[in-house]
């Protein structure tokens, strides 16, 4: 009897040591097992597609849930609640007329440039059904690189939102050059040369086109076209295949959410996070999304409470942290960085160096058959250029991401910088060579070198433009805001500018910016004349003082 009792006191005191031990030194550890195993199965699922031949997407999924449930409350916009039944019927609608009236067939491939809202998902759905991919447009973009995204994906189609045809304003001509017919969401239209889909919509039918359309066999097939700002300067079509798009649409299911869910949307439909794991997340559930036209600070919190949000999706500069993703299967690593030379701290075998625990890095992601990249459409420069190869040991590929961040103590990461040609401002990466480019057009500007600052108070960089003026010109104020407001979205317009006399260049003859970077915008420790970017006056005026603290105190908007 004593001996059984002995050892029953050694076996507890056995699993109450394990437990102490898991607290203190893994504390995620049945979450994670959890999460790891949800993930597994999903991914059987998609495995056992291969094996099929026949590829269930996420449109298939939607169909689903639009019968299965279609009186549920599938998207609450403004106010107006759009059940599953009433997007399907009327992607049904614009389906018949895309196949009927735009003449589209499958595999085409046709561009949407749509703000938020629940016709950007009609169109979508419709297009999808008839065998579209899909390009998803940055309704900031304009003029050539606008133009530049049709030749990233070979889109001959146009579907233009009824609030975005001022877009087309200088462009429409080279378009219909390049034989692209444009459609709007209108009934009516002053542009002769712009095809109204309205009319048309309410005179088809709503009864669904053949399913073979929207058919595929293959899970790497493209089917949505996203837009990145990369370091280039102009526009890159990241490649979305029906594997990423599903399992994107398995995020919000994996992290525990239900159908019960409402979930929270204001970021912009052109955006993965939006499309891909918002919608596609919904979708996946049979769950309930609040769709915002654009992300409202003031509104936010009253939205989530009058809606009973549950879930809502963010960026870095939304909130000031990033969850955690496990490293079993979503391998990634912070490495140094060395922002005055703008290249990776590499050890004495040409090595990067991993930072520590509370250090930012350049974060990395692994580069395998579990997280493939497909990378860029019609440029394998530009996907090859993303590529780092020999990153700890020959052989081994990682992703660049361009991103500097930092990780605490348990293993979470938040947000903290970009890195070379672009920082991120509003939610968006600015391109500084883009910028650079469209400045350097103004006939009084000689040089121009265009770098992010920060401001108390906001989260990102604003865009800061150091400028040479030509021999016997001056600086025009009017003139450069009228230049930007015109060719640049407005989160990329430099908020604040430079005058310089000399440029300075690094040793391989770049131009230098870490030290622009780091002197910032204020009046009272720079000599060079400074200027600010007020809409009120529609111009750049003298940064003074006064200016300065409005804007530090937060006063002043920008």
């Amino acid at each position: 009897m004593s001996a059984s009792l002995s050892w029953l006191s050694a076996l507890a005191a056995g699993l109450l040591a394990a437990r102490v031990v898991q607290k203190l030194w893994f504390p995620y550890f049945w979450r994670d097992l959890f999460f790891l195993m949800k993930v597994i199965r999903y991914g059987v699922k998609l495995e056992l597609f291969k094996l099929t031949a026949s590829v269930h997407t996420v449109l298939d999924r939607f169909i689903e849930q639009a019968q299965r449930i279609p009186n549920k409350p599938f998207v609450i916009y403004d106010g107006t609640v759009y059940t599953y039944r009433d997007m399907e019927l009327r992607s049904n609608r614009l389906a018949n007329v895309f196949l009927h009236n735009v003449h589209l067939k499958k595999g085409d491939c046709v561009a949407l440039l749509m703000s938020n809202e629940p016709d950007f998902l009609s169109a979508w759905f419709g297009l999808a059904k008839v065998g579209c991919s899909v390009a998803f447009l940055n309704f900031n973009i304009k003029s050539k690189s606008l133009l530049h995204c049709f030749d990233c994906c070979g889109a001959k189609t146009l579907i233009i939102g009824s609030d975005l045809l001022e877009c087309l304003d200088g462009i429409l001509p080279s378009l219909l050059k390049s034989s692209i017919q444009v459609w709007t969401m209108k009934s009516h239209c002053e542009h002769p040369q712009v095809h109204t889909l309205q009319d048309k919509i309410d005179a088809a039918s709503h009864q669904p086109v053949p399913a073979v359309l929207r058919a595929t066999n293959s899970l790497k097939k493209p089917n949505l076209y996203i837009f990145t700002s990369g370091t280039t300067g102009l526009p890159k079509a990241a490649v979305i295949t029906h594997l990423q798009s599903l399992k994107a649409a398995g995020g919000f299911w994996a992290f525990g959410a239900t159908e019960a869910d409402v979930i929270y949307i204001p970021l912009p439909l052109y955006h993965s996070a939006a499309s891909l794991i918002g919608i596609g997340g919904t979708i996946e559930l049979g769950a309930t999304c609040v769709l915002k036209k654009k992300f409202s600070a003031s509104q936010f919190w009253t939205d989530c409470k009058k809606y009973e949000v549950t879930i809502f999706q963010y960026i870095g500069e939304l909130c000031r942290y990033l969850c955690n993703q496990p490293k079993l299967l979503f391998k990634y690593d912070l490495v140094k960085y060395d922002m005055t030379k703008e290249e990776t701290v590499k050890d004495l075998h040409g090595f990067c160096q991993r930072v520590k625990k509370g250090e930012t890095g350049l974060l990395l992601a692994k580069v395998s058959t579990l997280s493939p990249f497909f990378g860029y459409a019609g440029s394998k420069q530009l996907t090859e250029k993303k590529l780092m190869k020999n990153v700890f040991v020959k052989g081994d590929t990682y992703f660049n991401t361009g991103d500097l961040m930092a990780e605490d103590k348990d293993g979470f990461i938040c947000f903290k910088d970009r890195v070379g040609d672009t920082f991120r401002w509003k939610g968006e990466n600015v391109a500084t060579t883009e910028v650079t480019e469209i400045l350097g057009l103004v006939d009084f500007i000689q040089e121009v070198n265009v770098y992010g600052v920060e401001v108390p108070g906001h989260e990102g960089r604003a865009g800061m433009a150091a400028l040479i003026l030509r021999p016997g010109l001056r600086f025009d104020g009017k003139k450069l805001f009228e230049h930007a407001n015109r060719d640049l979205p407005t989160y990329a317009c430099p908020l604040f500018v430079r005058l310089q006399e000399v440029m300075e260049m690094t040793s391989t003859f770049k131009q230098q910016k870490f030290q622009l970077v780091h002197s910032g915008f204020n009046p009272s420790t720079i000599s060079d004349p400074l200027y600010v970017l007020d809409y009120q006056q529609k111009s750049y005026i003298p940064l003074t003082q006064l200016i300065y603290n409005s804007i530090i105190c937060g006063e002043r908007k920008l």
